[in-house]
């Protein structure tokens, strides 16, 4: 009964732990290894214009509103003297700077890094269709475009198939007489666009401009580009208005919709505003800790990344503990390996991580050589158990000072962290060892010390990879799953390794 209760509790925890775990790296996207980047795109916008004299300046610029397919990672303003807030209509936002007073030429800069993110929210749906004004077009250019109306209308079965049928008619090659006079007068691309939305708005189909910025690595002095949406009757559907395909880019953000000026400059003339894009790297779990936010997940606010950096640093080291506590519980159940005490091996292993391997080892049998001779002299003194610990732990800490001073007057700077071994710890393994020795001889104490040894140096190398650091400070949960694995070991009653091989002989019959 007690068995299945043990494996009905080690169930549940791995249950919690690899659900937490999972959605952590399908739903916020933490990387399992710790070497896994993202790729992110800086874009910054450089607004550049001449302030006029003794005027108030006021400076409307349009900025990314949750781009779809994108996490923000960072977003700042840069400018000086100038007062700084930002709007949100619930479709669009803006940025506005403001002053009272200043003079010459004024560079304001708007800067966010992007990574890609296929989970990204895509656009909510929309319930009614947005009012359609049909625009007023000159009598001869009406004609032609009522003809054109028409014959794409006999085309077309709806507002998705009408839009594609009419951006071919329009981007034709060799495009008949009533295209060839709807194109008159058109300089930019922007004035193409406002012709086709005009066209769709005579067709009763609601449409609108939309700027987008087509991210491309190393671009300096880039600009938005036009493009065209139409609303199917669930939601906008972007087109290419030259090429007539459907969808955005594949590498695009919308900056802004809608035909009102990107830049707004009150108080200040010949204003510009350039775009720079740069590709780069960075580190997965700042982007998903972004993802969550954006999320409104409140599993990132009660992680581990909410805390201080240098606490953060404490827990690096910290949650190794149970994980090598489970290996040495492994080492001595199943495997069969003596050792001076439970969780000596593991505090040792830690300090062996400052010290490194080499170099810790020989430290540590420095110690314990030096503090088992002289604990033998203690023996003699008759003293009481209490007493004779506190003499041990003294006398510790007076070998590790003197080796700390010798290797430092022989230039050994890597004895100077003998100070990190836990010093109690030793203590009390000096005075575990000497009583094996009494006990059951020294060959008896010095295959327990090995062992120890041996356990200390394993651990060490398990609690040193960096993914196995990784994992358990990014998916803390994962502990469960130890401490699951560890309460099956506390059931386990059969055979260990070095018996098998002890009663080698016997099984053979």
């Amino acid at each position: 009964m007690r068995n299945l209760h043990v494996k009905i509790l080690a169930l549940v925890l791995v249950t919690i732990g690899v659900s937490l775990c999972w959605y952590k790296v399908t739903r916020l996207g933490l990387p399992l290894l710790p070497t896994e980047q993202a790729e992110v795109w800086t874009v910054e916008a450089r607004i550049e214009f001449k302030a006029k004299r003794d005027t108030p300046v006021k400076v409307h610029f349009a900025i990314p509103r949750a781009p779809v397919g994108y996490t923000v990672v960072d977003e700042n303003f840069v400018s000086s003297n100038y007062g700084l807030t930002t709007e949100d209509d619930g479709t669009q936002r803006f940025a506005e700077w403001a002053v009272r007073r200043v003079k010459g030429y004024q560079v304001l800069y708007y800067r966010i890094n992007l990574a890609r993110d296929p989970r990204a929210a895509l656009p909510s749906s929309i319930s009614s269709a947005p009012d359609v004004q049909v625009p007023e077009f000159p009598e001869l250019m009406r004609s032609a475009a009522a003809a054109l109306l028409d014959e794409v209308r006999s085309k077309s079965a709806d507002a998705a198939t009408f839009a594609r049928e009419l951006l071919l008619r329009l981007n034709a090659p060799t495009p008949d007489p009533n295209v060839v006079l709807l194109r008159q007068d058109i300089q930019a691309t922007e004035d193409w666009v406002r012709r086709i939305v005009n066209l769709l708005a005579a067709a009763n189909i609601p449409a609108r401009m939309t700027h987008v910025l087509i991210l491309r690595d190393g671009i300096s002095h880039g600009a938005l580009t036009p493009w065209l949406e139409i609303f199917d009757g669930a939601g906008w559907l972007p087109f290419g208005p030259e090429t007539g395909e459907t969808g955005f880019p594949k590498e695009a953000i919308v900056w802004h919709l809608g035909d009102a000026p990107v830049l707004d400059v009150t108080g200040g003339k010949r204003s510009k505003v350039e775009y720079s894009v740069r590709k780069h790297t960075q580190d997965m779990t700042l982007v998903a800790e972004q993802r969550a936010r954006q999320m409104g997940s409140r599993i990132m606010e009660f992680s581990l990344f909410s805390l201080p950096v240098q606490t953060q640093n404490i827990y690096r080291v910290l949650l190794l503990v149970p994980v090598g506590a489970f290996f040495i519980v492994f080492l001595r159940n199943v495997i069969g390996i003596k050792t001076f005490g439970t969780f000596m091996p593991v505090l040792i292993a830690l300090a062996f991580r400052e010290t490194e391997l080499l170099w810790g080892v020989t430290l540590f049998c420095v110690l314990i050589a030096s503090g088992l001779l002289i604990r033998f002299y203690l023996e003699y003194l008759k003293l009481l158990l209490v007493p004779r610990l506190a003499s041990v732990l003294i006398i510790v800490i007076l070998l590790m000072a003197t080796v700390s001073l010798l290797s430092h007057k022989l230039g050994i700077d890597r004895g100077l962290s003998i100070a990190l071994f836990p010093m109690v710890i030793l203590a009390m393994t000096i005075e575990r060892m000497s009583l094996v020795w009494e006990e059951s001889g020294p060959a008896e104490a010095l295959k327990q010390s090995l062992g120890s040894l041996l356990v200390a140096a394993l651990a060490y190398l398990i609690m040193s990879s960096k993914m196995l650091g990784h994992l358990v400070f990014v998916f803390p949960e994962l502990l469960l799953v130890v401490l699951a694995m560890t309460l099956l070991l506390g059931r386990y009653t059969g055979y260990r390794l070095t018996e098998l091989w002890r009663f080698r002989a016997a099984l053979r019959l």
